[in-house]
């Protein structure tokens, strides 16, 4: 009982983290056109690029990936079950992707994927990040490099950390944010995805 107890409360203080919008807050307070009225709408590091300029978009990605990170390395001082962590990831990105704060209309969620990465196994999460950045460089496409990374990212997890609970944690994370990239998938089979640097129509 009390163990169930820890993960309800652990993963509702990820999920209310998790639900903070970094690209929306930093917008505000910087003058700049609300992410979700402007561009692909998506309260995320890339449209705010397009829109916001460098700065708001670096604050945005650190912002996002903190908001992973930080419940995971909260939950890690108290828990270092791996069924408790795992969930606590998904949380934080279910936030992201579902916020409470904003009628449940949120971003996609991979920069919150990548701190969640990195505050379960930081190997796992700076090859990940190097693979995005790797093909983001070749590709110039934001969206297909970070689909690739997190297609792959399960299985590097489960090479440095072969845990059922949190391979399976990580898996569900990375469907979700496949789901949430649906137009962006479509937008890359007919070849007209927005390029790095490029406005979004």
């Amino acid at each position: 009982m009390e163990h169930i107890l820890n993960i309800l409360l652990f993963c509702s203080l990820a999920y209310l983290i998790g639900s903070f919008s970094t690209a929306i807050i930093t917008c505000k307070i910087m003058g700049i056109e609300d992410p979700r009225k402007t561009g692909s709408n998506n309260p995320g590091a890339t449209n705010v690029l397009r829109h916001g300029g460098k700065k708001a978009a670096v604050i945005t990605l650190i912002g996002d990936m903190v908001k992973g990170l930080l419940p995971i390395l909260i939950a890690l001082q108290f828990h270092t079950d791996n069924l408790l962590i795992g969930l606590v990831g998904l949380f934080a990105l279910l936030g992201h992707i579902f916020p409470v704060y904003y009628h449940f209309r949120g971003g996609k969620g991979v920069a919150t994927y990548y701190g969640v990465i990195l505050g379960i196994n930081w190997q796992v999460g700076i090859i990940a990040l190097a693979i995005w950045l790797l093909a983001a460089a070749l590709l110039k496409i934001s969206s297909l490099s970070a689909l690739i990374s997190i297609f792959l990212t399960p299985l590097l997890l489960w090479y440095f950390s072969p845990s059922v609970e949190l391979c399976g944690a990580v898996a569900a994370m990375s469907l979700f944010v496949f789901w949430r990239h649906q137009r962006n998938i479509k937008s890359l089979l007919q070849g007209t995805e927005v390029k790095i640097g490029k406005s979004a129509k």
